[in-house]
Order: C-alpha cells, then structure tokens, then sequence
C-alpha cells in the first residue's frame, strides 16, 4: 500500500501543478476548507457524477485528523455512517496488513490499550479510530484521487472574495486573483471565513444562558478545572502584587456567571511523540522560549507533588511506539483567531508552536519540576517519519471553535440533552458536553483560577439539516457543516472529527439534490433528502441497542 500511497500523492501534486497555470475553475459544487468534513464533503459531490473542486489552503488535506489527532473521539462507533465510517474502515484494512507493524504486533497493541481510546478499534465494524497521522492522510488522498476530485490550493480573498447575485454565490475569488465559479458552495473550513464573506448571520464566543435558556453556556467561574490543593500564586514574582500578574492572566473575574463574551476555548496542537530510539528526534530548547508561560505549571506542579505527566497532558499510545498528546492548552492566546487576519492567524499558530515546544522541553529540563515528570517527560522526542516537510511538527492548529452560523435552526443544550429533538436529522453526534478553558484569572482572594471548561456525558442525538444551511434570505446556495448553527453549548459536544465527516457528507448530498432541482438548500424536500442520506449510508435516528 505504501508504494501505492506514494504513486497516488504523485498524481495528485502533479494534477495541482496543471491546475496552478489556470485562473479561472468552475465545478458543480466548490468546497472550500482542508477539514476532514471538506475532504468528505468533494468526494461525495464526485461519487454522486458532478464535477467538485476543493480549495485547500494548504496542503493538509484532512486538518486536525490527518494532522496529530489521531486518538479519534469515537465513544459510539456505531453512531458514524457513511464515508465517515468509511474512512475508518480504510484506516482498519491499512492496519491488517503485519508489515505495517514495526515496533508493537498488531494484537499486542491493542490489548495494551484496550482501556483506552473507547478500545481504539471494533473488529466485527472493522473501524479503527487511533492511527499515525501519515496514514490518515494517505487514505484521504487516496479517496480524493478515486473519485477524481480536482483539488487547487489558495485562500479566499476576505475583503472582496465572495460575488453573490440575487441571493446566491456564483464565485469565489482567491487572494492570488483565482477565480472559482460554482452551482453550490460549502464552507468546512474551520473558521468559517466563507460563511462570513457571504454575509451569513454568526457569533464568536459564548452566548449568554439566557439566550436559548441554557446551563452551560457563557462565563462559567466554576467550570470543570484540574483540581489543585494548594492556592496557585498569580503574580510575576510570587507574593509581589506589584510585579503585575503572568502572562494571559486577567485580574477579576471576566464577567457575571452565565454572561456571554467574546473569549473562546483554548487551542493546542494535538502533536505527536514516540519514545522509539531510533525514529525519536530530541526536542532542544527554543530559541524564543519564555519562562514566564510556564510559570503557572510549574506552581501547580510544586503545590501538588504527587502528581505525574497525565496531570498536565494526556499522552494516548498510538501504532508504533507514537502517541496524540493533547492538552497542551495555550489560554487565552486565540481570542483574536476567528476574524484574525491570515497574517495575524500564522503569528499565533507560530506562537502555538512555541509554546508546545518550550512546554515539552521545561516539563523535561526545568529543575523545578520534580524529578518523576523530568524523567518521563524525557522519554519522548518527536517523530521522525511525521510530517517530514513541517520539522516532524503538526501542520495544523487544533481550532475547537471558532465563528458560529445562526442559521435556519440553531443546535443548543436541549436537542444534546434530549430535552428536545432535533428535527430533519441529517446525522448523529454523540460526544460528551466538552469545553476547554476559557480563560485563567485572579479572583477576589488573589488565587488563580481557570473559567470556562465544562464535561458532562451525554447521550447519541441527531443534528439538524436546517444547523447546516443558513437563513434563506441572507444566502440560497451555500451550506455549512463545520462552523455550524450551535451554541457554544452544543457545538462544545458536536464539535469532533467524525461528526465532521457525517455533516459533510449530509451537506454534499444535499447540495447535490439542490443543484439538480435548481432551488435553494432551504427549499428542499426533507424526505428526498432523507431517503439519499440513507442510501448513502447515513445514520439518522438512534437505535438503543
């Protein structure tokens, strides 16, 4: 298969070169995005005969899943129809073959982890849902070339980009002058820049409780927090008021319990290590490495010396002596992402870099961190054989959440909760409510604290078509299954790489059958459109088993 992968990516760079000498493309539906939904989303247009473009702006085709998350939030795997499902599978047969197998047999592996990840695997599905990030890419390469999608890197022009006539979009038009026309367009871009160009209705941040009668949603003092047990000093120099608080760090709690705001929930990179001498690359210091950012960890880690390397990241064992780290959370640096500036947005995904980077190597060289996290945390380097072209770093920032449509209908706390179902379900998602911090501040007694995260585990419930389409009157062509119509509530459970794939398959086929109608996606019939999502393997309604 590797020879195979390598013949295919050869293909495709060679089909982008062609491509790169023309100006002007046109295609039956225009997807724009590198997510693993907008991968999904062109696959399914080409599978069902018209002609798709994907505009990617950069070569990571697949975004945070072919990009260091490959611990895969899949706590119902039989909740995932379609080419999501599909794409596990794919990831299932690559992992059969023994040869792929260098440092840990295949049964071995997964009996070590069999506690983790939800089991990381079902053999009568024949899903896998832990893999390397190499191969996630490979299979998503590989189902863009068999269904001949045509694939353009470039970036839309923010100010200018979008043409819309009567209500619909007609072209997009790239920062380098591209211009890509289109019957039906889909944004599963992670920040939903299109969405905003076509002058749909969103929100950044938290809406108040208030506004769909929720619980979860806005400024949360006592949000769910790494429980600490002693008081972590918030200041520069410990007990010198005066020497002004650490950085990121707010003084005075951000606002009223329940208030919306404009904050967002940290990003990471979810970046891969292994700890197999012979593929591991050292991990040096930084040369911009800042003390100062790890100040608060090093407090916590002081005040609670029983604590080991899980405390602080979550390290999950993937194939081949590799692991998806996640949590390392940088708060309160992303505020400024979701209508940032493509300079602005590379300034803090470098910045994100950086503070990954120096994280690693402070929790393996500071002396202040006891000697048990040291010793573990130096145990690791990262891969070699990963993301060869990007300093075996992740190209991709993991943006939990950024612009939010308000579309035709808006997901909230009770279509998660089965309060309330959701109607014309064009998928299910099943995660658990899930927020990361907010932010960190000083509250009334001088202790640092963090705000914002909340985890509640939740049952499997169906999204709605109308979460993925916007009001009619601000535009008729355009569908949104990344940065959908939720709120921060709901979205905190929506929000994962296999419910991605599910909306973005949904979100094709309806513009598909829109397309052939030649009426808006808020006209179409919900039974035409329900009676193709299950022809295409899609699950609508939860079934207890």
């Amino acid at each position: 298969m590797r020879k195979r992968s390598l013949y295919l990516i050869l293909l495709l760079c060679l089909e982008m070169v062609a491509g790169a000498k023309e100006r002007v493309y046109s295609a039956d539906i225009v997807v724009y995005g590198n997510s693993s939904s907008a991968v999904v989303a062109a696959v399914q247009v080409a599978r069902m005969g018209k002609k798709a473009l994907l505009v990617a702006s950069d070569a990571c085709l697949g975004g945070l899943t072919a990009s260091g998350l490959g611990a895969t939030d899949i706590n119902e795997y039989r909740a995932v129809g379609g080419i999501s499902r599909e794409f596990y599978r794919r990831v299932y047969q690559y992992y059969q073959n023994p040869g792929v197998w260098t440092v840990m047999g295949r049964e071995t592996y997964f009996d070590a982890i069999r506690k983790r990840v939800f089991t990381g695997r079902n053999t009568d599905a024949q899903m896998q849902w832990v893999f390397e990030p190499h191969v996630a890419q490979s299979v998503f390469r590989e189902m863009l070339l068999e269904a001949g999608v045509q694939v353009i890197y470039g970036k839309l022009d923010r100010a200018k980009g979008v043409i819309k006539k009567g209500g619909r979009i007609g072209t997009i038009v790239l920062t380098d002058g591209t211009r890509c026309n289109g019957g039906m367009f889909i944004d599963a871009s992670y920040e939903g820049d299109l969405m905003a160009g076509a002058g749909v209705s969103y929100i950044v941040g938290r809406e108040a409780n208030t506004v769909y009668g929720e619980s979860v949603n806005g400024i949360l003092p006592n949000g769910h927090v790494k429980k600490s047990r002693v008081k972590i000093d918030p200041y520069r120099i410990e007990g010198d008021t005066s020497s002004g608080v650490l950085p990121y760090v707010e003084v005075g709690q951000p606002g009223k319990a329940g208030e919306g705001d404009k904050r967002l929930q940290a990003y990471c990179f979810r970046f891969t290590l292994t700890d197999v001498a012979a593929n591991r690359k050292e991990i040096t210091r930084p040369e911009d490495y800042r003390p100062e950012w790890y100040e608060y960890i090093i407090r916590l880690l002081q005040g609670n010396l029983d604590w080991t390397l899980k405390n602080i990241l979550t390290i999950t064992p993937m194939p081949n002596g590799k692991s998806d780290v996640n949590h390392a959370d940088f708060v309160g640096a992303n505020y400024g992402w979701p209508e940032g500036s493509y300079e602005e947005r590379e300034e803090m995904k470098a910045l994100h870099r950086s503070f990954t980077l120096g994280l690693i190597w402070c929790l393996s060289h500071d002396e202040r961190v006891p000697v048990n996290i040291r010793k573990e945390m130096s145990r690791w380097g990262l891969a070699k054989d990963e993301y060869r072209d990007n300093g075996n770093f992740p190209y991709q920032v993991y943006v939990r959440e950024a612009r939010r449509m308000i579309g035709e209908y808006v997901m909230t706390e009770h279509e998660v909760t089965g309060v309330r179902e959701a109607p014309e379900a064009v998928g299910l998602a099943t995660y658990w409510f899930d927020s990361h911090i907010v932010s960190r501040f000083v509250d009334e007694k001088g202790a640092l604290r963090d705000e914002g995260g909340f985890w509640k585990k939740q049952t499997v419930y169906p999204v709605a078509y109308g979460s993925i389409i916007p009001r009619r009157k601000e535009c008729e062509n355009l569908l949104v299954p990344v940065c959908l119509s939720a709120s921060h509530a709901a979205y905190g459970s929506i929000r994962m790489e296999p419910v991605y794939m599910v909306l973005g398959q949904s979100a094709a086929i309806a513009g598909v059958l829109a397309l052939e109608r030649k009426e808006a996606v808020q006209e179409l019939p919900y039974a035409l459109l329900a009676d193709s999502l299950k022809q295409q393997g899609q699950i609508l309604k939860w079934e207890t088993k």
